[in-house]
């Protein structure tokens, strides 16, 4: 049996970078397929690299109808130092156990400290092409931010 394959656009919703990169760059979005069998995680280690991230951070990921909202489910890495515990853990939770649809979007947050939102956008879902490797990022647009403000002095819109 063919197994399901989600096409997803993440788009940087709101970042903590200068206006001469916002002005450069109006519009950061990453088109991802993945499988409805790989995790939350795996859609984390995606979009990690697809924005061209060096250093790991907590993430969550917010099923609801707007960033930050998670009135249907907020998933990440489980600690044991958790006040308010998710609905479940990014690295178990699979993309077809969520129910998404095409149209539907959910929110990926990442960095507790600098916060960076993204809006993910459920684009297709179909059958996964066989003998291709997924996660993997079939469309760019905008340069990746750099991941701290301090290295904007190193950024010369050519990526």
């Amino acid at each position: 049996m063919p197994k399901t394959l989600y096409t997803l656009e993440v788009f940087l919703f709101d970042a903590p970078v200068s206006e001469e990169f916002a002005e450069a760059n109006p519009s950061v979005v990453r088109t991802i397929e993945i499988r409805g069998d790989q995790t939350l995680q795996d859609l984390h280690h995606a979009i990690f690299t697809a924005f061209d991230r060096w250093e790991e951070h907590m993430h969550e990921f917010h099923l609801g109808d707007r960033p930050h909202d998670y009135s249907r489910g907020r998933y990440r890495s489980s600690s044991p130092f958790d006040d308010d515990p998710p609905t479940g853990d990014s690295a178990d939770t699979s993309i077809d156990s969520l129910g998404l649809a095409a149209e539907q979007s959910f929110g990926y947050w990442f960095d507790f400290g600098d916060d960076w939102y993204h809006q993910i956008n459920v684009v297709a879902i179909g059958e996964a092409r066989p003998k291709t490797k997924y996660p993997q990022v079939i469309a760019r647009v905008g340069d990746s931010p750099p991941q701290y403000m301090d290295e904007e002095d190193e950024w010369d819109g050519d990526e």
